[in-house]
């Protein structure tokens, strides 16, 4: 009677969430931590025996050494050859390192790894593999066709079990892995669908251990939910050690590699990438491609300098104001935050006295597809409506940067310095920017300090004034 009351408390029936990997103590149809329906799954935990039994020490398979007589020569950096990749990484793929690329679906993951593999077996003298679980050899090979990567030490495999994609590692001991995507393969012996946090968990810790233990660096593909966060457990992004999101609409040509952690690097840096009938390719200049270069000044645009991590990037804002219209007039965006748009319109009509927009439509987008977030465009969005309200074109060689506050403040922002260099380059003149900054510009732009929304408008309005229709 005892023995089987203790085999019935060692392995007892629990519960499980398989989006999220919280234990709730009965079955629930949604999950209370992460929201999710129809995720929560029945899950057989053995308990230990024994857990207070002390653990006796045992000689280390590699003792400690001294810090200097170390060699960091292993870590270094190995170049992929796609440069803004490597911008993003911190120089290229560390032997051993095992990066998470997370994406929405059809953003372009799986082409970009498929040319970081070939410019790897291409330059580094060692063979890469890619793994796909989504799709066959030859689906793969088609794409590899359009993209030109057809090199001879590029190896390809479709498989969906843990032991086979190993297997695949002692047959062709390749310097890079790319495993497309770790939701879709399954490790033996462990419980749970592919996909789900136990296998997830399983497949990955396997992955890390075999990349450190032979020196391969591993990309991991993964999948994103429905708000942009990284599938599976929280532990994922732990337990690897680079986390990239790979961002963009797929209405738009730009993609965006965002650091999100790098135990080798700068974690705040970004890559951009064109996506094209031919496959992706870096942009190391994608400045040009959010401005529109007008014959003649036009109304109802304003330049910024947005800042990308560590990346300057000069964004044209534009702005349309449409007819009064009875009861609740639009406010529709396109790669601006609604809710800072709203702000600097409530703003802009009670601090000025110059524009009423209570009862009109207002349309404000970016240009290229770029997506304004940062504070720092709001005095660009709010010289933009400005522009647009009264008829008024913004001087062609003119930037403005700053946070607009509720009662008509210029506050400052971060990195002045590099926004206006990234301006002068461009040759952009004169830049509106909030108190104090003068001292970071460069030479060749003439920095007007603005304090308040009032004296940006009139300080805008000279500058146009004095440019007579000098052109871009």
């Amino acid at each position: 009677m005892t023995t089987s009351r203790t085999a019935a408390k060692a392995a007892r029936p629990t519960y499980i969430c398989d989006a999220c990997g919280h234990q709730p103590p009965k079955w629930l149809g949604r999950c209370p931590e992460c929201g999710e329906w129809g995720s929560v799954v029945e899950s057989t935990v053995t308990t230990p025996l024994g857990a207070g039994r002390v653990v006796s020490s045992r000689m280390p398979a590699e003792p400690a050494r001294p810090i200097a007589t170390i060699s960091a020569a292993p870590a270094r950096a190995v170049p992929t050859n796609v440069s803004e990749l490597d911008r993003v990484l911190g120089g290229g793929l560390v032997p051993g390192a095992v990066v998470l690329l997370a994406g929405e679906p059809g953003v372009g993951k799986s082409t970009l790894l498929l040319d970081v593999a070939q410019q790897w077996a291409a330059h580094s003298g060692t063979p890469s593999l890619v793994v796909s679980g989504e799709e066959s050899v030859s689906q793969v090979r088609l794409r590899a066709e359009r993209l030109g990567a057809l090199h001879e030490q590029l190896y390809l495999a479709s498989e969906s079990d843990l032991g086979a994609v190993l297997g695949h590692l002692d047959a062709v001991k390749p310097g890079l892995l790319v495993l497309d995507s770790v939701q879709t393969i399954s490790a033996p012996g462990t419980e749970g669908v592919p996909g789900g946090v136990t296998q997830v968990r399983a497949v990955t810790a396997a992955l890390v251990g075999v990349a450190k233990e032979r020196g391969i660096a591993t990309v991991l593909v993964g999948h994103v939910t429905k708000d942009g966060q990284v599938a599976g457990p929280r532990v994922l992004e732990h337990l690897v050690d680079v986390v990239l999101h790979f961002e963009g609409d797929k209405h738009s040509s730009l993609r965006l590699v965002r650091g999100v952690k790098n135990r080798y690097g700068a974690a705040d840096e970004v890559g951009c990438f064109e996506m094209n009938e031919s496959g992706i390719a870096s942009l190391p200049d994608p400045s040009g491609l959010f401005l529109t270069r007008y014959s003649e000044p036009v109304p109802g645009t304003c330049v910024t300098v947005a800042m990308e991590g560590r990346r300057a990037l000069v964004t044209e804002v534009q702005a349309l104001i449409g007819a009064e219209v009875q009861g609740s007039p639009r406010r529709t965006v396109s790669g601006l935050d609604s809710a800072r748009l709203a702000m600097v319109l409530a703003v802009l009509e009670r601090r000025t006295k110059q524009l009423k927009l209570y009862n009109r439509e207002v349309f404000a987008a970016t240009v290229g597809g770029i997506r304004l977030t940062e504070p720092s465009a709001d005095l660009a969005m709010a010289l933009a409506v400005a522009s647009g309200g009264l008829d008024l074109a913004m001087a062609p060689h003119l930037v403005a940067i700053g946070e607009v506050g509720l009662t008509g403040e210029i506050r400052r922002v971060g990195a002045v310095g590099r926004r206006l260099a990234e301006a002068a380059r461009l040759g952009f003149k004169v830049a509106l920017v909030p108190p104090g900054c003068a001292p970071e510009a460069p030479k060749g732009v003439e920095v007007i300090e603005v304090s308040d929304l009032r004296s940006a408008l009139q300080s805008a309005a000279r500058a146009s004034a004095a440019a007579g229709g000098d052109r871009r």
